[in-house]
């Protein structure tokens, strides 16, 4: 009888969304995550209910026969990644399979699913990261990247990674030898003393624009001038055109500002998607794969159809890319978004493409979707990973329009939204995935629904 923190063998045998492995000992259901099916692995019991365990990976005794040697030196340790060690076909299997038994689980059927795409950047294509500062175990080195997986506090030093390009890499060593060189401390999560805390980068895949911004408590003991100048020394790929200094003193462990300054360039950096120029700034959403996006938003304007003289809904609307997208053969389009920055940043946007049918509202779905007087032809929504807000969903619904098209990073979530609306007068139509964060769990969706 398994009992807690007890160490035990099991053998993978099938994968649920995200990534956790499943397999059976004796009459118990085992789930251990970053697993694959074929594996033989080791785990400590953490969670035993109902006749399920949950056990947290402690060693891979032998790996599945599909499986190659990871290109990333730091895979077996790092929390960015679960499927180096598979070809991208596997992977793609992988992310099918999962999207079509959730939908299937939430009694999701008589659709066309229309397969899955690999993003046409695989290596080298994220264009936002958020690093952490931390140790690398205790009373270890001060080092910067990614949270090691399975644990709360270590990090892991990155020196090696296949997902961003070599600018980032090269940032990360310069920040991370910067500070080290001047006894700056981290930010201990739980004792809530110290100073660095995140770093952000981002870099338009384009323009080769560069954001840098630094992000720790309110009070710190180095020269900003000193840290902008040693960026600004680096020999990039890119071009830096913004250095900003966040002050976050939230007990959360999240990148989010209390105050933030510009310590060199703009506020914001560019990039394009199409033919359209975005404006970009630190808080602000725009998808982690520009070139994975193209591939996505080219699927909405063909779930979307002939949209001239329609008017579109675009909820959850982020920095306006879509809606700028669609407004080119649209009558007019609509969006919502609940950052203000992103909201500022999307008219600026439009004003940028000269899109003069496009009206951005400021504030939560939820609420403002009663305020619109008009009635959608169409509604795209592509709402943050928890999905939709149950009661937004009503109010959606009873906007009445022919066709919804739902974006989704979250499968599950998706899943869970369709069946709602699915029992209130639409059906999904047709179903299509793209592998936009290849290497990782994550896989976008998107559905169109349309009213009965």
């Amino acid at each position: 009888m398994l009992k807690k923190n007890e160490i035990f063998n099991v053998k993978i045998e099938n994968l649920a969304f995200p990534n956790k492995g499943i397999g059976k000992i004796g009459e118990y259901k085992i789930v251990v995550k970053n697993t694959l099916p074929g594996q033989e692995v080791s785990a400590k019991v953490t969670k035993k209910k109902n006749g399920i365990v949950e056990g947290r990976l402690c060693e891979v005794i032998e790996r599945a026969s599909y499986e190659t040697e990871p290109k990333c030196k730091h895979f077996d340790i790092c929390g960015g990644c679960a499927y180096q060690t598979i070809s991208f076909e596997k992977e793609n299997q992988i992310k099918e399979k999962q999207v079509l038994d959730l939908l299937n689980n939430a009694d999701i059927k008589d659709f066309a699913f229309e397969g899955i795409e690999t993003s046409p950047v695989i290596e080298g294509y994220r264009n936002k990261c958020e690093f952490s500062f931390g140790d690398n175990g205790k009373d270890g080195v001060l080092s910067l990247g990614m949270r090691k997986r399975n644990s709360f506090y270590e990090v892991v030093n990155l020196t090696d990674c296949n997902i961003i390009d070599s600018d980032y890499l090269l940032i990360i060593k310069a920040v991370v030898e910067f500070f080290r060189e001047r006894n700056v401390p981290f930010y201990h999560k739980t004792r809530h003393d110290g100073i660095l805390r995140h770093l952000v980068v981002r870099k338009g895949a384009y323009t080769g624009e560069i954001l840098i911004n630094l992000v720790t408590a309110n009070e710190i003991s180095f020269s900003l001038g000193e840290f902008k100048d040693m960026l600004l020394s680096l020999k990039l790929e890119g071009k830096i055109v913004s250095i900003l200094h966040t002050e976050n003193n939230s007990v959360a462990d999240i990148v989010q500002s209390d105050k933030t300054e510009i310590i060199y360039g703009n506020d914001f950096y560019t990039d394009r998607l199409f033919d359209l120029e975005f404006k970009i700034t630190a808080f602000s959403f725009f998808q982690t794969n520009t070139k994975g996006a193209e591939k996505l938003y080219s699927i909405v304007k063909d779930y979307a159809g002939d949209t001239s003289n329609k008017t579109v809904f675009d909820l959850y609307c982020g920095t306006g890319t879509i809606s700028q997208i669609m407004a080119k053969n649209s009558g007019k389009v609509i969006g919502i978004e609940l950052v203000e920055e992103a909201v500022e940043a999307a008219r600026e946007n439009a004003a940028r493409n000269s899109i003069s049918n496009c009206e951005f509202i400021s504030g939560d779905v939820l609420k403002k979707v009663d305020e619109l007087n008009e009635k959608p032809d169409i509604i795209i929504v592509d709402p943050p990973r928890e999905g939709i807000h149950p009661k937004a969903i009503g109010k959606i619904i009873n906007f009445g329009a022919e066709k919804i098209i739902y974006v989704s990073c979250k499968p599950s979530s998706l899943a869970r939204d369709i069946a709602i609306f699915e029992k209130n007068g639409y059906k999904a139509d047709r179903v299509k995935c793209v592998n936009q964060f290849c290497r990782t769990s994550h896989c976008e969706s998107i559905c169109l629904l349309k009213k009965k």
